[in-house]
C-alpha cells in the first residue's frame, strides 16, 4: 500500500489554490477540503441573520450564536463534486458570490472563529490523504503536512481571473470593484493578528501569474511525488 499524505496549499485569493488543489486530490485519489468555503459559510450565516450593521460585524452577537453554525461537505451525485452544507443546506452556490466575498474579512479574523473551523479541519485530516487549501494550513491546521505549497499571482492576474470566472456565470461586476476587493482581502490576510497568510518555512512557492494551470499542476505534482518517493522509501 502506497503511502498517503496530508498537502497543504496556501497562498492569496484567486491564485488558483482550488484549482490545484483538486487536480492533485483526483490524481492522488485524495479528498479535496476547501477550507475557504468555511469561512465563506460562516460570512453567509452573519448576513442572513443580520449580524452586519453598517458594514461592521455584531461580533458578541455572531460568539454567542457559534455553536449554531455546523459546517460539513458532501457529495452531489449530480455534479461529482463535493458542495458545502450550512446547517444542513446546500449553500455552495451562494457562498461564491461577491457579496460573501466582500464580508468574508469581517469573519476571518476573529480568533473564535478561527478556532472553531481549525479544530474542524484538523479532525477531517487525522487519516491523512487529504489535499487542503486555505492560507493558514501549512503554518496552523496542518503544520506537520508532508508536502507544503504556497501560491502567488500578482493582484492584477488574479484579479481579472476571479472577474472572467463571475461574468461567466452571470454575475454583474465590474473589473475594478474585483481588484479593489482582491487588494483589500490580501492586506487583511497578511495583517491580522490571528493566523496570518504567511509562507511556511518548509513550503514551495509557486507564482502561477505567466503559467498555465497544466504547467502549475505538474510542478505542483514533482514536489508531491519526491516526497511521496521519500516516504515510501522509509517505511
Amino acid at each position: 500500500m502506497s503511502a498517503r499524505i496530508n498537502i497543504a496549499i496556501d497562498g492569496f485569493s484567486s491564485c488558483g489554490k482550488s484549482t490545484l488543489a483538486k487536480q492533485l486530490a483526483h490524481h492522488l485519489g485524495y479528498t479535496y477540503i476547501d477550507s475557504g468555503a468555511m469561512y465563506r459559510a460562516v460570512a453567509l450565516y452573519v448576513l442572513q441573520e443580520g449580524l452586519v450593521k453598517d458594514g461592521k460585524l455584531m461580533r458578541d452577537a455572531l460568539l454567542d450564536r457559534l455553536d449554531d453554525i455546523h459546517i460539513r461537505f458532501a457529495h452531489d451525485p449530480d455534479t461529482g463534486r463535493s458542495v458545502t452544507l450550512l446547517n444542513g443546506r446546500n449553500v455552495e452556490k451562494e457562498i461564491r458570490g461577491m457579496d460573501v466575498s466582500r464580508h468574508v474579512t469581517l469573519v476571518s479574523p476573529v480568533p473564535e472563529v478561527r478556532a472553531k473551523l481549525v479544530k474542524l479541519q484538523q479532525a477531517l485530516g487525522e487519516e491523512k490523504g487529504v489535499v487542503m487549501d486555505g492560507r493558514d494550513i501549512g503554518t496552523v491546521v496542518f503544520p506537520q503536512a508532508a508536502v507544503k505549497l504556497y501560491m502567488t499571482a500578482r493582484p492584477e492576474v488574479r484579479a481579472r481571473r476571479r472577474y472572467d470566472e463571475l461574468k461567466s456565470k452571470g454575475v454583474e461586476v465590474d473589473y475594478a470593484s474585483v481588484l479593489d476587493n482582491i487588494e483589500r482581502r490580501d492586506e487583511d490576510d497578511t495583517k491580522r493578528a490571528a493566523d496570518p497568510l504567511i509562507k511556511a518555512p518548509t513550503a514551495v512557492e509557486i507564482d502561477n501569474s505567466d503559467i498555465s494551470q497544466e504547467e502549475q499542476f505538474r510542478l505542483a505534482l514533482a514536489v508531491v511525488e519526491r516526497v511521496l518517493g521519500k516516504e515510501v522509501a522509509g517505511r
